[in-house]
């Protein structure tokens, strides 16, 4: 996503660079939406990844959200028509003949679950979709989900300052057999321990409209960051790999996805691989940045609104 206008101008060249680099290092996971950048990113993908083998690597790739040429956010779309269309569309730009694991990138309110999901289904069934996934739908909806189709994953944001899943979610998901793809693990950068208060947001990023990227809640926020950059001193590590691998910690069925769009953020990320957290690190880290201590909402209201995930 970071690769496609959405923190503002990113850079081909690198981004190409940094795929490669990933997929060199042994990532096989590279998640895409069909409305990141309107097709930018399938099609930035297809061509990072020509003359690679085509399986070794998993395609993840969210659809459903509607916006006009001007980026007006329009609502979404997950009719079963409207599934196989957009599947199509996908697979054209990714130029390939498959997609990994595909999911709707929100709940239609105005389509039960069973359709969405029986109209992947009947794609799996083709050859054209081989897993299905969800993302940010909250315990009915998985369970309803997972009764049509056996489900792969639960796309949803978790990290150290959010932490809702671990309530009702994450049980019912792993009573399911169900994985959790954690994005926003550095809170988009905010946790990462480079984010800085002055900093001039891009034209473009969507930070900007963010509760937790304003005012006194980013103050509030980067207070708990600098109580984080202690622990992370400590270990002789970045905070991001502090914050990365504290969500690896949290279970082998949480996978977490890491937004770097340039290749010195790569390699960052890459080294919480080898940071291995000691039971008195997490009950440092949890002393730092308690559950609840952030300040701020991670979308504003009416996306809140929208979030399946974040009803009852």
């Amino acid at each position: 996503m970071s690769m496609s206008g959405i923190y503002g101008r990113a850079d081909r060249d690198e981004s190409i660079a940094t795929i490669h680099a990933a997929l060199d290092a042994g990532v096989t996971l590279v998640d895409t939406g069909d409305f990141y950048g309107m097709g930018h990113n399938e099609l930035l993908l297809a061509e990072a990844l020509a003359g690679r083998p085509r399986d070794e690597v998993v395609i993840s790739v969210k659809f459903g959200a509607q916006r006009g040429p001007d980026a007006t956010w329009l609502g979404y779309d997950a009719r079963p028509a409207a599934v196989k269309t957009a599947a199509a569309y996908s697979l054209q730009r990714l130029r390939s003949d498959h997609i990994d694991i595909y999911r709707p990138a929100r709940l239609d309110r105005r389509v039960p679950i069973e359709e969405t999901v029986g109209a992947i289904a009947e794609l799996v069934q083709a050859g054209y979709v081989r897993h299905i996934g969800l993302s940010e739908v909250g315990p009915e909806t998985i369970r309803r989900a997972a009764a049509v189709h056996p489900i792969c994953d639960l796309q949803i944001e978790y990290s150290l300052i959010s932490r809702g899943i671990e309530s009702a979610i994450l049980p019912t998901c792993r009573d399911l057999e169900v994985a959790i793809t954690a994005y926003g693990v550095l809170s988009r950068g905010l946790i990462s321990g480079h984010y800085r208060a002055d900093g001039d947001a891009a034209a473009g990023d969507m930070r900007g409209r963010m509760p937790r990227f304003g005012g006194e809640n980013l103050r509030h926020n980067l207070a708990l960051v600098e109580e984080l950059r202690a622990v992370a001193d400590d270990k002789g590590a970045a905070v991001a790999q502090i914050a990365i691998a504290w969500v690896r910690s949290r279970g082998e069925d949480i996978v977490p996805l890491i937004g770097a769009r340039r290749r010195d953020q790569l390699d960052e990320a890459l080294g919480a691989l080898e940071l291995e957290l000691s039971a008195e690190d997490l009950e440092r880290i949890e002393q730092a940045v308690p559950r609840g201590a952030a300040r701020g909402d991670r979308y504003g209201a009416p996306q809140m609104a929208d979030l399946d995930s974040e009803q009852g």
